[in-house]
């Protein structure tokens, strides 16, 4: 079973640019409910023992599992996100990424535009990712 992982920051850390309370709210209690929701839909199938990646790639295109996915996904998300903040944290692109990305998408406000898209189509939080596939973002 999966549980809420802790946080490797103080839960005023990020302020001000996530208060204690929306830190808080959304720890404590979304990303909970994702992991609470996540064990209750598994509990007692064949993914109960898988690892959330595997949870995550068995469900991904089984609409009858789309709950299953949804909630790993969120939980997937969350670690990530939770991961990827740092106190003081933000500043300036490094210089290789932004050069990238204006090769990837003409300008960084378009790539912002289209990032944004990517995002508010999204289920539950709009999550969306830049990765590097081989030499490409994707």
């Amino acid at each position: 079973m999966f549980t809420l992982p802790s946080l490797n920051y103080a839960k005023n850390a990020l302020d001000p640019v996530m208060s204690v309370e929306t830190l808080d709210l959304h720890h404590s209690k979304h990303h909970q409910t994702y992991v609470t929701n996540l064990n209750n839909l598994i509990k007692g199938t064949s993914l109960e023992k898988a690892s959330l990646e595997d949870i995550v790639k068995q469900t991904a295109n089984d609409k009858s599992k789309a709950a299953i996915f949804n909630n790993a996904g969120q939980h997937y998300n969350h670690i990530l996100f939770w991961q990827c903040m740092r106190p003081s944290g933000g500043g300036k692109m490094p210089g290789k990424l932004e050069k990238k990305i204006i090769e990837t998408f003409g300008t960084v406000e378009k790539f912002k535009e289209d990032f944004i898209q990517a995002g508010v189509t999204q289920f539950g939080s709009g999550w969306a990712w830049l990765s590097l596939k081989g030499d490409e973002l994707v």
